[in-house]
């Protein structure tokens, strides 16, 4: 291969390299793609400088100045590249001082050759090649020492970069040794004597090497934030299955609060009931003896009822009604003509639900604050609406004083049972002829 084909075939194969890069640069937008951008850009622009076609549209000084100043800045963005690739200032803090001050060191090099080329009077040749052989002298030096410290770090990627940079510094020396013995630097005969193509070879074996390593760096990076996403995901669904339960436990927590609250309210209801009864009877044992035994029969009857239906939250309203019939006759047993009942009930509402005794409490508050006798009867209307609402309606003839003084639990009983099953609260409406209660039937899903 000629030096003619060689110089744009290096070139291409660096620009394909630059691009490639550049197209990681736009999709992960990571500053190291950034630096090794300008890495490349920085080898192009100087190989390029030294082409004879662009060479000669310089001066002199801008020769010199390139020559070794191109490289140096290439060093420099090196450093840079090499801590955001390997992590050197978190992994080797000594190697990450050393590569800062020897950017340092670049950069009072670059000022140095600035002065030589364009702003000192005379030229100084001495000063200017001895510099730049100390300079570079140093730089492998640097780049020895730091490719064994990196070693130490044993990482598969890491090595990569090892690779890359030994590859630039073996293309570097050869480049350097062949100079100093005296190859024709810039009018070599054949590719193989010119020193500057060991130095291409290096740097084209180096982005081979780096690029690999990018490549399986973003891999790596992709499978541990792969990772790190399902391990969030497994939190989060952790977190979500807990929470579940604490709600489910909350739920079942306050479904036995409100069973345990039942309860306690039907437990309540039966010395209620038991104690209106109680008085009831012993009115009628003195004055009406025979009555008094049929109302023990209908009692009995009643409580029957209330025994099947004590631990039930719910019973249809026809079970109700039907219980109503026998609670009527039983107070027809004390009160005859004094008391009237009238059902007029939607058959389409007997299979919906109400809490059971609700009807009984309701006709049992109208018998107890009401005169109930044959000149003034109690009247008492059970209907239902459209709406699905059950409504109880008494005429109103308070007692002017009532014999048994009220506890005032039947009414709160049923507004807290109606509260506890999560459905609209019964209302209450008293007029100056009607005192009505409407309660919400519960419809029954299959």
């Amino acid at each position: 291969m000629s030096l003619e084909v060689w110089k744009p075939m290096f070139g291409g194969m660096v620009l394909s390299i630059l691009m490639l890069n550049v197209i990681q640069w736009v999709i992960y937008r990571e500053r190291i793609y950034g630096l090794y951008t300008l890495y490349m850009l920085t080898w192009l622009a100087y190989f390029g400088f030294r082409l004879k076609e662009v060479n000669d549209l310089f001066s002199d000084n801008d020769w010199y100045f390139v020559r070794t100043g191109a490289p140096m800045i290439a060093y420099f963005i090196y450093f840079d590249f090499a801590d955001a690739f390997i992590g050197l200032r978190q992994r080797i803090p000594g190697l990450f001082r050393l590569f800062q001050y020897t950017k340092g060191l670049i950069v009072a090099f670059l000022l140095l050759h600035l002065w030589i080329c364009y702003l000192a009077n005379d030229w100084y040749p001495g000063l200017y090649h001895g510099s730049h052989t100390v300079m570079r002298l140093a730089i492998v030096v640097i780049a020895l020492y730091g490719i064994y410290r990196i070693l130490q770090l044993k990482d598969p990627v890491v090595r990569y970069f090892i690779s890359g940079t030994a590859f630039l510094l073996a293309g570097g020396v050869t480049s350097m040794v062949m100079t100093f013995v005296g190859y024709n630097f810039d009018n070599p005969v054949t590719l193989w004597e010119a020193p500057l193509t060991y130095f291409q070879f290096g740097i084209i074996l180096e982005l081979v090497c780096f690029s690999l390593g990018l490549g399986i760096r973003q891999r790596r990076a992709a499978v541990k934030t792969a990772v790190m996403e399902q391990r969030l995901a497994r939190q989060r669904e952790q977190h979500h299955r807990k929470q579940l339960e604490a709600e489910l436990s909350v739920q079942q927590l306050r479904q036995e609060m409100s069973e345990v609250q039942m309860r306690a309210l039907q437990a309540q209801l039966n010395p209620h009931f038991l104690f209106n009864s109680l008085n009831s009877l012993s009115s009628l044992i003195t004055d009406e003896p025979r009555k008094a035994e049929q109302f023990v029969d209908e009692m009995a009857s009643v409580y029957r009822y209330l025994l099947q239906n004590n631990d039930n939250e719910l019973t249809t309203l026809s079970r109700e009604l039907t219980f109503i019939h026998s609670y009527y006759h039983l107070l027809q047993t004390r009160y005859g003509r004094g008391i009237g009942l009238e059902i007029d009930v939607d058959e389409l509402y007997l299979n919906y639900r109400l809490p059971p005794l609700t009807l009984q409490l309701l006709l049992e508050n109208a018998v107890k604050h009401n005169i109930v006798s044959g000149d003034q009867p109690l009247k008492i209307r059970i209907s239902t609406s459209g709406q699905g609402w059950l409504t109880v309606r008494n005429n109103l003839q308070r007692k002017p004083l009532d014999r048994v003084k009220s506890t005032k639990k039947g009414l709160l009983n049923i507004l807290t049972k109606y509260q506890l099953l999560g459905m609209p609260a019964p209302t209450f409406q008293e007029t100056a002829e009607d005192f009505v209660v409407s309660l919400p039937l519960i419809r029954f899903e299959k």
